[in-house]
């Protein structure tokens, strides 16, 4: 089995466990003391492209080539000559070609686009309680970073406190603060995307979002995720919370009502009920029958008043992956996110995520083929989101070139997550009194935050970044988790900028497959990106034989 390198001494990130091909752990935990690269990132931004310890140590790189199929097989080309992208109040002079000058914001949409600061989006943070115990730093980090973030699926349906009324929900206290905490900061960077299943279908949750909030918010369909083929799930521990989430029509395991399952929780054998949604298209026998009732849902949107719709789909085979795509083109939707497998969760069957699907880099390099084969076909092709394993620079970079030119975004799981997490333990300690509400763990700062500082204007790198955007009383009303979600957002952008000044590309839509090169001949033959002694061979050949 492949296994990532646990920590890396030149930055001074360390894993708990082992970590997965994005550097994130395969357990997350909100609690955690550090320090991976994406948590020590939420904290120094942009130093963090560094090694540490600079003037007393000198550093190299561990990993040049790479065993394997996947992103981490790819690298990335640099150039000894030429830019191209340079915004026109620049010239190709040196003293503008500089790193900092490259435009990484990016836009997708068929007819209205959505404008982003940077070229990343989160993934769907739905009806898991992490996702609502930290939705305020993850949505008004979102907001001041000025990139989309995605409500998931089922958020009315598992609120206690939402309202159905004869199919139509009423009142929806979960779902309106979700969208009020983005919108608050929303600068005209960056979307709200509601993500659609069977059961939020059920319950009316486009009729109530057109109703409320018109074309503020963008309305997503979901097919699936690259964690699982099976529909979303969270657990409870709660046997009347149990009781109500059967009542409001979703599957729970076990039954919350058998009578041998509730003396089994009485006698406490019985801890925990998982709540399941159900798979979607069961009657539909070939995907002719997927396209009519998926054309016929998206004609109902649209007709709701919907102006921006788009797509989540998963790890699925070819011919779902080519279902997809088609169907998104023919309905000329405005994003198609593709999961691959090995996508992050909350609480997803373990050995499902192990087995099921195909793993990122394939499915998306079939992806560009299938987006090509449209292209000479004079179809206009969705813009594209890649997801599945990205935390890093460099998998944005890789990503964006693999699907050029119809990549135009990168949906990033769990990695935004962990500022959330991160600053919420790091404002309790500040605020005990608010620590249930914060949903933080420590009791104190521990070494690997005070090495950084002891207060907060110190120990976050972009403080003063926020505290400027938003003024110094709003300040108040940040949350913690929201400025290290800057810092994470500094730390790819710079990243992202430093990768592409040296692709000699200062604008994303220069970005190319030519960028990329394979660091064995297996991932060449699947990703199709030559081996990298063989890339730009023929160019070196003519050079020589000149």
């Amino acid at each position: 089995m492949l296994q990532f390198v646990k920590n890396n001494d030149a930055l001074g990130s360390v894993n708990r466990g082992v970590p997965c091909e994005s550097g994130l752990c395969t357990l997350c935990e909100s609690s955690c003391k550090g320090k991976c690269e994406t948590w020590l990132s939420c904290l120094e931004g942009r130093k963090m492209l560094y090694p540490r310890r600079f003037g007393y140590s000198t550093s190299g790189a561990n990993q040049v080539t790479a065993v394997g199929i996947g992103y981490h097989a790819l690298r990335i080309q640099g150039y000894a000559y030429g830019s191209t992208g340079i915004p026109d109040n620049l010239t190709h002079d040196p003293d503008d070609c500089i790193f900092t000058n490259v435009n990484i914001e990016a836009e997708f949409g068929n007819e209205i686009k959505t404008k982003s600061r940077l070229p990343v989006m989160t993934g769907a943070l739905g009806s898991t309680f992490i996702a609502a115990k930290y939705w305020p730093s993850f949505a008004v980090g979102a907001a001041l970073a000025g990139f989309p973030i995605v409500v998931g699926e089922n958020v009315v349906g598992v609120d206690q406190q939402s309202e159905i009324k004869n199919g139509r929900i009423i009142k929806a206290p979960e779902l309106e603060r979700r969208i009020e905490y983005f919108m608050r900061y929303y600068d005209g960077y960056g979307a709200i995307i509601i993500q659609m299943n069977v059961e939020d279908a059920r319950n009316g949750v486009a009729e109530y979002l057109i109703e409320k909030y018109g074309n503020d918010v963008i309305i997503e369909l979901k097919w699936g995720q690259g964690a699982k083929d099976i529909g979303g799930e969270i657990q409870v521990s709660s046997l009347e919370y149990a009781q109500f989430l059967k009542d409001r029509g979703y599957i729970v395991d076990p039954d919350p009502y058998s009578p041998v399952i509730i003396r089994g929780y009485e006698n406490r054998a019985v801890t925990a009920f998982a709540r399941h949604s159900r798979l979607g298209a069961t009657d539909k026998p070939n995907a002719e029958a997927v396209r009519e009732e998926f054309m016929n849902s998206i004609t109902y949107l649209r007709k709701l008043g919907f102006k921006r719709i788009s797509l989540k789909t998963g790890a699925y085979g070819m011919e779902n992956l080519a279902m997809a795509i088609r169907f998104a083109a023919d309905a000329k939707l405005d994003l198609l996110t593709i999961d691959g497998a090995g996508g992050g969760t909350g609480m997803s069957p373990w050995n499902m995520m192990q087995n099921w699907g195909i793993p990122s880099l394939p499915l998306h390099a079939k992806t560009y083929e299938y987006c090509q084969l449209l292209e000479k076909r004079g179809i206009k092709v969705p813009d594209i989101s890649f997801a599945g394993g990205f935390a890093r620079e460099d998998h944005l970079f890789k990503a964006l070139s693999l699907g050029a030119p119809f990549t135009k975004m990168i949906c990033l799981g769990r990695a935004p997550m962990i500022a959330g997490f991160l600053g919420s333990n790091i404002e309790s300690t500040f605020h005990p009194e608010r620590k249930a509400e914060l949903n933080g763990h420590w009791e104190k700062l521990p070494p690997s935050v005070t090495e950084y500082g002891i207060y907060p204007e110190e120990i976050f790198t972009e403080w003063e970044t926020v505290k400027n955007k938003v003024g110094a009383d709003e300040m108040k009303n940040i949350p913690f988790g929201a400025v290290a979600m800057m810092g994470y957002a500094d730390k790819l952008g710079a990243g992202l900028q430093q990768f592409m000044a040296g692709a000699r590309k200062f604008n994303l839509n220069e970005l190319s497959r030519n960028d990329l090169m394979s660091s064995n001949r297996e991932t060449a033959e699947v990703a199709n990106i030559p081996f990298m002694t063989d890339a730009l061979d023929e160019e070196a050949r003519s050079i020589l034989l000149s």
